[in-house]
């Protein structure tokens, strides 16, 4: 029994001296109670505002007995998949069954359902017909209005419908979450809590709605039509800022709505600072130990938080749609407070693996103009150019990094987070890029260029292909001028909308004059929720409604893929038919500039034939 822990059974329940729950909190991940989990964080927020909670972590969706470990909750179960999508969690962009889960018991796979928060939602309604259930974590975020599902390849219904919830906290769920708890707890019907930020509820009637309201398009008629599908999305991207963004609504068959309220406001840094502070044990439930403990706390035990928010919008990214583009901070007192207490742990060897976030130097909002009237809609901060109004610095950063190093006990802070090597460029003052290449890379340091068209990275949202290179030629300057050996190592990303064989043969070249086979390579997945995803399925951009041309079928995913690794051999097949479809056959041979080298048949057929061509003048010559 660990009091410490939250309740996981009904005997840790009532040795606390409780005879119920007020909610129980249902998870697709184990219990991990560490603030890099989810799960973590909303149970003991609650917990701090006085909630009696229970944790049922990963129960057995066969079994609608599973989630009635502590018998009915008082307000409510609160469910979850987890840190990950459970359909991410458990496939590869090529549909493959993954081999392993970091956030199960020794990596075991198979302990969560696929769609977890709807399996969740619905073994629980088998039991509890009327109990309030509330959906949070990514999943439920990025699935709350309708949505293209990839791994079926069809326009899904809102998760709040095929679940039988009844609202969803979405986003970053910290107020809402305490909004929801205390509305139940004054007596409120889970049926009234309409008037929540950063939730999604369903009703049969809009009546009561403010004339600013926005009516989405029918999900009848995204059925039908997938360029109104994209008109949809759009709306739904121009509001997603706490500050402009107005309630949208979503009709479904037979007279029902799904309605969104705006995001909630961000929090602010002493709210941050609250939040960071809870009495977390920072590791896996004891009773994991056993198995193996929980992989994925290995990644973050020794990492510092430090931000949230991301101002990039990269397109193929949620994170506008999770945390949104206002960067949240913590101080640097509850940040250093949290690093004193990791030096603490038996296990620390001196090195704290990371101080970041969504973007590790992203630690002010963009402009002034953010904090009072929120980020600007239809404007991106730093893409296509950089806004004039984006405020540039790294000293907050500088400063925090400075004080870690000092800290009793600390050999070395990495920084392991993204970091947005155009920022980087952007700031007159070039310290920052001096001191990460001397204290704070361990050994390589891994940029996402993602791509080296221009064409491709306008629609990923990402810098020019030039601006990759400056920081590329920079990071080589210093780690010469300083005497180091360390390496940079760029992610790169095949088949995203906008690449055709052209563009991926135009990265194939890329990675053959960096003379090395990338490791890093990703496939272009289709996950609910990003711009990249909705022109995936629609065929245009959601932003200016025009075709875009988008890699589907699993051969040519798998061509522009291999044209990325050329030197891999089993990869070989692939790329010579990728270039000869292209019409790039002078990219096959033996000459420096070639990606593979011709078909050994090719070899012998050319052999035979200047074989044939000798033995004719042999012949010849002698017949005279």
């Amino acid at each position: 029994m660990t009091l410490s822990f939250l309740p996981i059974n009904a005997n840790e329940m009532r040795s606390r001296g409780w005879d119920r729950v007020d909610f129980v909190y249902i998870c697709g991940d184990a219990y991990v109670d560490h603030p890099s989990f989810g799960m973590a964080i909303i149970t003991r927020l609650l917990e701090a505002h006085g909630y009696r909670i229970g944790i049922i972590a990963q129960p057995d969706w066969r079994d609608s007995r599973s989630v009635s470990v502590f018998g009915e909750p008082r307000l409510g179960f609160l469910v979850s998949s987890g840190n990950m999508d459970s359909m991410v969690n458990h496939y590869t962009v090529a549909h493959k069954k993954r081999h392993a889960d970091a956030y199960s018991p020794g990596g075991k796979i198979g302990l969560r359902p696929d769609r977890a928060c709807i399996v969740y939602g619905n073994l629980i309604r088998q039991t509890y017909k009327h109990t309030p259930i509330i959906l949070g974590g990514i999943e439920a975020s990025l699935r709350r209005l309708a949505h293209y599902d990839y791994w079926s390849d069809k326009l899904k219904r809102s998760v709040l419908l095929d679940s039988g919830a009844d609202i969803i906290s979405y986003g970053m769920g910290e107020r809402s979450i305490i909004e929801i708890a205390d509305a139940l707890a004054s007596g409120l019907s889970v049926q009234d809590l309409s008037f929540i930020p950063g939730t999604v509820y369903r009703t049969r009637s809009l009546d009561h709605l403010p004339d600013d309201a926005i009516r989405l398009p029918s999900f009848e008629s995204l059925q039908k039509d997938k360029l109104e599908y994209a008109r949809s999305f759009q709306m739904q991207y121009n509001n997603l800022d706490p500050f402009s963004a107005h309630i949208l609504a979503e009709e479904y068959p037979h007279s029902v709505f799904v309605v969104q309220n705006p995001p909630s406001k961000p929090l602010s840094t002493r709210q941050m600072d609250e939040v960071y502070a809870l009495p977390y044990e920072r590791t896996y439930h004891p009773s994991y130990e056993a198995a193996g403990g929980i992989p994925a706390i290995k990644e973050v035990k020794f990492s510092l938080i430090s931000n949230r928010g991301c101002i990039g919008e990269c397109s193929f990214c949620a994170l506008n749609f999770h945390q949104g583009r206002i960067i949240q901070s913590r101080s640097h007192e509850s940040i250093l407070a949290e690093a004193e207490r990791i030096t603490q742990d038996p296990n620390f060897k001196g090195y704290i693996h990371d101080v970041g976030g969504p973007t590790a130097n992203f630690r002010i909002p963009a402009c002034s103009k953010q904090t009072r009237h929120g980020a600007c809609v239809g404007k991106r901060c730093l893409s296509p150019k950089p806004c004039t109004s984006l405020r540039v610095t790294h000293k907050d950063y500088l400063e925090l990094l400075h004080k870690l190093r000092e800290l009793p006990k600390v050999k070395k802070v990495y920084i392991r987070s993204g970091l947005r090597f155009d920022y980087i460029m952007l700031d007159r003052d070039k310290s920052f890029m001096h001191e990460l290449v001397e204290h704070h890379v361990s050994g390589q340091l891994k940029v996402a260029p993602e791509h080296v068209s221009d064409t491709v990275l306008k629609i990923m949202g990402k810098p020019p292909h030039s601006v990759y290179e400056h920081f590329s030629n920079e990071y080589t300057r210093l780690n010469k001028q300083l005497g180091k050996k360390q390496y940079l190592v760029a992610y790169l990303m095949s088949s995203h909308p906008g690449s055709t064989l052209d563009e991926a043969i135009e990265l194939a070249e890329f990675v053959r004059d960096m003379g090395y086979n990338p490791e890093q390579v990703q496939d272009f997945y289709p996950t609910p929720s990003t711009i990249s995803t909705c022109i995936y399925y629609t065929g245009v951009d959601p932003r200016t409604m025009k075709s875009v041309y988008t890699a589907k079928t699993t051969h040519e995913k798998a061509m522009q893929r291999a044209l990325i690794q050329y030197r891999d051999p089993k990869n070989r097949d692939l790329v010579r038919e990728a270039l000869e479809k292209a019409g790039r056959t002078d990219l096959i041979g033996y000459e420096k500039k070639c990606l593979v080298k011709p078909k050994a048949n090719d070899v012998n057929q050319r052999k035979r034939r200047k074989n044939g061509r000798h033995s004719s003048r042999k012949s010849r010559k002698t017949s005279r």
